[in-house]
């Protein structure tokens, strides 16, 4: 439930777009939408959300149309007749009796200062936790391998995590084992390879060998998109370059300081090192391939099951930011919501450059690319498997692996599925699609022959 969703979806005078030609009051007086509904009750709100996805639904969620057809017959001739032909009031009935009051409403959720995290950062300032009855507090957390064990001993309740994170959690590569849950992708695209200035004539990857890279995380969709990218240049990522965790705020200075040549990263320090002058963008992650999933959010699967109430809030919370960031409108307004020092810390031009797609590359120009990282909440068991792959590919899991099984295990697709359509929003109606990376197309139902199909791994 966006700010958007609160509007009255019966009147031709507002955007439920909330965009550069609003014309609704708040727009107009450049205030901000919270305030005029920080007053209704979480019922009320709830109300008017299912009356938007309603009305969105049916003019093909084209605001144009509605607005026009709501000036032409009148807000109140309209609802009369959609009453006439859908129980609306049954509709809001459903949906606030299948909600029950969240059994802890005080949360800590953990995350890495990243932009990836952008819809959990953001939904604190922005007001979507406390929207669903929840106080949680977002929890700077240094890096990977910290986020995994806070969770794992309890200190946080929930987590951005990377996407690879609950598989390997779940079958304790790396870790103990513990059953976990990722039911939101956060992000999708938004990484980058850099390389320093030093190697501007180095330019296509056969030339790196013996070069050190930095990722964040040996479990972590930069690890096994850097090795799948060099090796399709024929290096044996293991063999041929060297790779090494690095938290990412420590991904500039490693780079200034010579210790890194390059590194895969989560922005903003892809940008970082533009922005610093010490290092140029060689190639963004969704070149590499179109639409890949990045961070998430994650919870032990007690979490859901003993917090029911507290999970589904939670994760309404999290979808309805990760949608509001998903419109390229409202991506100023979150970069300056995130750059605090208690969130990202970084200047918001650094942060727009990201979220906006208009970008220095370090090499003299200027790019614009809208989707040089976008927010899409839907975890497709496909990527799940996709990963999983990559795993035994490199070794990081090896025997029999059970890739549909865990993949639905872990990604809870149709929990996302029931939270987007509850909201108003698209949702698949499958699971499971074939990707492109690099040109060759993944079958996610022949898992072991696609480890099989490559020249360089370890599977």
């Amino acid at each position: 439930m966006t700010v958007k969703s609160l509007d009255n979806p019966f009147s031709a005078e507002t955007d439920l777009r909330h965009g550069a030609d609003c014309g609704c009051t708040g727009c107009k007086s450049g205030g901000h939408h919270e305030s005029a509904h920080a007053a209704q009750s979480s019922d009320a709100m709830l109300e008017r959300a299912v009356e938007s996805a309603v009305v969105r639904s049916i003019f093909g969620q084209s605001d144009i149309s509605r607005r026009s057809f709501m000036g032409l017959v009148g807000g109140a001739t309209a609802a009369s007749a959609l009453a006439s032909v859908f129980p609306i009031d049954k509709a809001k009935a459903a949906i606030l009796d299948n909600l029950g009051t969240p059994e802890k409403t005080d949360l800590n959720i953990g995350f890495v200062p990243i932009t990836c995290a952008t819809p959990i950062i953001m939904a604190q300032p922005l007001g979507f936790y406390e929207r669903y009855g929840l106080n949680a507090q977002v929890i700077k957390t240094a890096g990977w391998a910290v986020a995994r064990d806070k969770s794992l001993n309890g200190e946080y309740d929930a987590s951005h995590m990377l996407t690879p994170m609950p598989l390997a959690m779940t079958l304790g590569a790396g870790s103990v084992a513990e059953p976990y849950i990722m039911p939101a992708v956060e992000n999708i695209n938004g990484q980058a390879i850099v390389l320093a200035n030093e190697h501007l004539d180095k330019r296509d990857p056969k030339q790196w060998k013996g070069f050190t890279f930095g990722v964040p995380f040996e479990y972590s969709m930069h690890n096994f998109l850097l090795r799948y990218y060099v090796a399709e240049f024929g290096l044996d990522p293991d063999v041929d370059i060297q790779i090494r965790v690095v938290p990412p705020p420590e991904m500039v200075a490693n780079l200034r300081a010579g210790n890194l040549d390059g590194y895969l990263s989560p922005d903003p320090f892809n940008q970082r090192a533009v922005w610093e002058g010490i290092g140029f963008i060689h190639i963004l992650t969704k070149e590499i391939w179109e639409g890949h999933p990045c961070c998430a959010f994650a919870a032990p699967l007690s979490f859901a099951t003993e917090l029911p109430n507290t999970y589904g809030a939670l994760l309404k919370s999290i979808i309805d930011a990760t949608q509001y960031a998903s419109n390229a409108d409202n991506r100023k307004e979150i970069s300056a919501a995130i750059a605090p020092t208690n969130y990202l810390n970084q200047p918001v031009p650094v942060i727009e450059q990201v979220l906006t797609g208009t970008y220095a590359d370090g090499l003299g120009a200027v790019q614009n690319v809208p989707d040089r990282i976008d927010f899409d909440p839907f975890p497709w068991h496909s990527m799940g498997v996709w990963i999983l792959t990559q795993m035994k590919r490199w070794g990081y899991i090896d025997g029999d692996v059970d890739y549909k099984g865990v993949a639905e295990q872990v990604y809870l697709a149709a929990d996302a599925r029931k939270i987007m359509t509850d909201l108003g929003y698209e949702a698949p109606t499958e699971t499971y699609k074939s990707h492109t990376i690099m040109g060759k197309t993944f079958d996610p139902a022949e898992p072991e022959a696609y480890v099989s199909s490559f020249a360089i791994g370890k599977g």
